[in-house]
């Protein structure tokens, strides 16, 4: 009867005294050498996942629990987060490789040449020094976090991503815009601390002007303490009145102080609030309109409509 020998040909000891001694390299030297560098990239393995578990509890740490309002907190520790995730991981791997390339070689004077080296490639990048000095800047005075909606060299967006290098940006239209941090001259920051919503209504000259502003007065108050919106509001919403005198309609003027970032839902529902609020109480919204006098010299024989009509009847 043939038994089948299933056991490997070589042991993995044969197999790597057998490639030491085609490198002439000391077996045992090899497979120590090689337990090492298992050993740095099981300690790199281990040190980014501590790094993204802290990265994680600094999100978890600033999140308050409520999805419908994003707070200043929340973008500063996501933004933190995700600075820490991105750095870190450059940082364990070039550790790793060094560490690994120690193992073989001495890599003090590979160093040292690097530093030199460096030095160079530093005048010829000097737009990426310069990147990553206005990055740390940006970052360490908390100009912008992610999420916020800004407007920096002529591109304005919410804030999806930031690096020590770069800033991206998506529009309204979906367009991603990735900004250079040393392009950054001036930051306009259109959800820092607390945003305005202004909304404005025009009602027709022959209307009651009064009335119209009782009913945008009481419309707000409602608004002002609806539960469900009222949490994005930063006060109670103000009727100023009467803002200008328009071709076709008296505008009034409301403002409306609200948490960063919910001016622009804010307005939207209390447009629509407003739109449905006239309609109940026949309140007319106007629109552009032209009213045109026809001035006729010299009685009804040379009215121009008449004659006009008259020279196509016959």
């Amino acid at each position: 009867m043939l038994v089948l020998n299933l056991a490997p040909l070589f042991t993995f000891g044969e197999v790597i005294r057998r490639l030491a001694a085609i490198l002439r390299i000391d077996g045992e030297e090899l497979i120590r050498s090689g337990v090492r560098v298992l050993g740095i990239w099981v300690l790199a393995w281990l040190a980014y996942r501590v790094v993204r578990l802290a990265a994680r509890r600094i999100e978890l740490a600033v999140d308050d629990g409520d999805d419908s309002v994003t707070t200043l907190r929340e973008r500063r520790g996501q933004t933190i987060a995700q600075l820490l995730r991105s750095v870190g991981r450059v940082v364990v791997l070039a550790i790793a490789v060094l560490l690994t390339f120690n193992v073989f070689i001495d890599i003090g004077p590979i160093l040292a040449g690097a530093g030199i080296l460096g030095l160079a490639v530093s005048f010829g990048a000097q737009s990426l020094v310069k990147d990553v000095i206005s990055g740390f800047f940006i970052l360490f005075e908390n100009q912008f976090a992610i999420g916020d909606v800004i407007e920096v060299a002529g591109k304005s967006g919410v804030v999806e991503k930031m690096t020590l290098r770069v800033v991206q940006l998506r529009d309204g239209e979906g367009i991603m815009h990735v900004v250079p941090n040393g392009e950054i001259k001036v930051v306009s920051n259109k959800t820092r601390g607390w945003a305005r919503a202004v909304v404005d209504v025009g009602v027709p000259y022959d209307e009651s002007v009064d009335r119209a502003i009782d009913v945008l007065k009481d419309e707000a108050a409602q608004f002002s303490t609806d539960k469900t919106w009222g949490a994005q509001l930063d006060g109670a919403v103000e009727v100023l009145g009467v803002e200008s005198l328009s071709d076709s309609a008296v505008v009034l003027r409301t403002v409306i102080r609200t948490q960063p970032g919910s001016q622009w839902n804010v307005a939207r529902e209390f447009r629509r609030r407003i739109k449905n609020r006239f309609d109940r109480e026949s309140l007319e919204i106007p629109y552009p309109q032209r009213r045109v006098h026809v001035h006729i010299d010299g009685g009804p024989d040379t009215d121009p409509i008449a004659h006009a009509a008259g020279a196509a009847g016959g």
